[in-house]
């Protein structure tokens, strides 16, 4: 069975988020595309607009001096615009290090991305890996 379109779409998004080619991730989402970061560390916010959310992008493989890695173990659709991806995320950080399960909740309208909602498995951890 071929594989819905929202999770190619989805997996072809983590795909070139982990290549750090930015300009097919670009292609992949609409221009007002927000990406919904949860925490109270300097990372997190809603980062609107495909420039704020690159910029944001950027500064994750910065901080983490290129050790980010992000493998997507699952997408799931409900065929009506929704896709949820879950995925294991690691990286290093100032002596830090930071592996847990997290998800990124997609809406998806036509063939683009509209709207990413982060969740992490820890959202503490999280403040204090990024902060």
């Amino acid at each position: 069975m071929a594989e819905h379109p929202h999770a190619a779409l989805v997996r072809k998004g983590y795909e070139a988020f982990s290549r750090g080619d930015m300009d097919t991730l670009r292609g992949l989402m609409t221009a007002d595309a927000t990406h919904h970061v949860p925490g109270s560390h300097p990372l997190s916010g809603d980062f609107k607009g495909q420039d704020a959310m690159m910029d944001m992008y950027g500064r994750l493989f910065s901080e983490t001096g290129g050790t980010l890695r992000v493998d997507v173990r699952q997408v799931l659709v409900d065929g009506r615009g929704h896709a949820v991806a879950v995925h294991r995320f690691s990286a290093e950080r100032q002596g830090k290090h930071m592996d847990e399960t997290g998800c990124i909740v997609f809406r998806i309208v036509g063939d683009k991305i509209s709207d990413l909602d982060e969740c992490v498995a820890d959202i503490e951890a999280s403040n204090e890996f990024w902060s």
